[in-house]
């Protein structure tokens, strides 16, 4: 019998029947990226704690521990018995004459330094960015200092600064008394001359690569406005150098603090009494075991050095933030 063609009706309802009895489940590509990015990034975060464990467990072995045994030790009558006496320590270093008298010194000594090795570090940097003449040499004199070590350098102070020497002479061409300086109350102008040879090299080299990274096109800017070199100075150069100036006042407060060395090569345990920092009064603690009254005096000194540079941070934030918007 000769074979009739469905009608497209009959075919349309066929097809719709086998589309409601048939389920047909496509995969989510979605799904399966999502698990494929999730597997690299957990990957990626174990592989980036494997590389940071080493650095995370030397940082809590060699300067988280030690800290929180120092602050222990504070709080404790002594080693043996560890009885806790909460603040006595800190209110007998309070009245501890030595301890009154090394503070003051270094307070002292850091005020007028550091200012110091920052101004004269950023003129020193501005003047060689001029252009003047002898201009290698000039830079060559400043960063010698930084290839000296600290017990030459200690040497070529005492052979200027001895009672019979150099500058001593010099003092007697002009018929001047001769001058004791490092027993005197020009012993600490002595170090702070020494601490300003030793640092401006260092500070300047660091204004230099700031002053050179800010944009020709604001200083051209500037000029053709008819600014003086005084306002570009002010509003320009220091707003994008301020980062610098922060770091640089940080790394000369923290340099201050280790003229210790220096003083201690000069005149030993108990030099002149202008000189006497905090590391002598540490340092003679220490040697006496009196660890109490050491860590007491480590605590105190580490939170004044965390609300200075905490005062530091925020000013250099207020000033610096219109440069970075």
């Amino acid at each position: 019998m000769p074979r009739f063609a469905a009608h497209p009706y009959v075919k349309e309802n066929n097809l719709r029947s086998i589309e409601r009895n048939t389920k047909i489940t496509v995969p989510s590509p979605k799904r399966g990226r999502k698990s494929s990015s999730n597997k690299k990034k957990h990957r990626g975060r174990l592989i980036s704690a494997g590389y940071l464990l080493p650095s995370a467990v030397g940082v809590l072995l060699f300067f988280v521990l030690p800290f929180l045994i120092v602050v222990y030790y504070s709080m404790i009558d002594n080693p043996i018995s560890a009885q806790f006496v909460l603040f006595d320590n800190f209110v007998m270093v309070f009245q501890n004459a030595a301890f009154i008298q090394a503070a003051k010194n270094t307070f002292t000594f850091s005020v007028s330094a550091v200012p110091l090795a920052v101004v004269l570090s950023l003129f020193l940097a501005m003047m060689l960015e001029s252009k003047i003449p002898f201009q290698s040499q000039f830079r060559t004199f400043f960063l010698s200092p930084m290839m000296v070590p600290i017990a030459s350098v200690v040497l070529i102070w005492q052979v200027l600064f001895h009672f019979n020497g150099m500058m001593n002479e010099l003092r007697s061409i002009f018929d001047l008394d001769k001058i004791d300086w490092l027993n005197s109350g020009y012993a600490q102008v002595v170090i702070v001359i020494l601490f300003l040879w030793k640092n401006l090299g260092y500070n300047m080299i660091l204004f230099m690569a700031a002053l050179s990274s800010i944009p020709k096109d604001i200083l051209e800017v500037a000029i053709l406005e008819s600014a003086s070199p005084f306002q570009v100075f002010i509003h320009i150069k220091l707003r994008y150098i301020s980062s610098t100036i922060l770091f640089v006042t940080i790394m000369s407060l923290i340099n201050s603090f280790k003229v210790f060395r220096e003083i201690y090569l000069l005149k030993g345990d108990y030099p002149y009494d202008t000189m006497y920092m905090l590391q002598h009064f540490m340092n003679n603690t220490f040697s006496r075991l009196d660890y109490q009254k050491m860590s007491a005096a480590a605590i105190m000194m580490a939170i004044v050095m965390v609300i200075i540079i905490g005062i530091l941070f925020l000013t250099e934030n207020y000033f610096g933030k219109d440069v970075e918007g």
